[in-house]
């Protein structure tokens, strides 16, 4: 066994199974296993993984040079990983992510994405996202909620829609 720093002192020494059970096996998604679909707004999306008991979703979204998101929060955490080009947040203009910025939002942060204009060719991002994404108004009132369900509804249609095939998306918590 392994000591461990800061655990607490027991007659039993901790021990991990020397093989874990066989159902806990790892899930591969190639890059390409999945479509990227057009939300009709200057962005796509490709829907990686759903777990509807947690509330997490995880994408990778692409946006168009100028795109914004509109206002919003989540109700959870949400980590970032941008894999090309930039954007930033307006209500934090020097903080600018780019390839290979990493990004954590906690729980209730406001803002408000925005791709740069003049930017030469898309922005593309991972996100991990748990709980709800609150769209609000420049009233600061509701005007939609997104979560892992709506996600997992809205990639389903819209692969549906097009014949694309969506099998490779993770689904747990159903």
């Amino acid at each position: 066994t392994l000591p461990m720093a800061h655990a607490p002192a027991t007659d039993t020494p901790f021990r991990l199974p020397a093989v874990p059970p066989a159902t806990h096996e790892a899930t591969h998604i190639g890059i390409g296993d999945l479509p990227f679909v057009d939300l009709g707004d200057r962005s796509a999306m490709q829907l990686l993984h759903v777990d509807l008991a947690q509330g997490l979703w995880v994408v990778r979204m692409r946006f168009q040079p100028g795109y914004r998101i509109a206002k919003h929060y989540h109700s959870g955490p949400v980590y970032a990983v941008t894999q090309r080009g930039s954007w930033y947040y307006i209500e934090y203009p020097d903080q600018v992510n780019s390839a290979g910025s990493y990004l954590f939002e906690p729980a209730g942060s406001v803002h408000t994405l925005v791709v740069p204009e003049d930017q030469v060719g898309d922005t593309e991002v991972w996100f991990a996202v748990f709980g709800a994404n609150v769209n609000i108004g420049d009233d600061d009132q509701v005007i939609n909620v997104l979560d892992a369900a709506t996600v997992l509804g809205t990639y389903r249609a819209l692969c549906a829609a097009n014949g694309l095939d969506m099998s490779a998306v993770i689904v747990a918590g159903a």
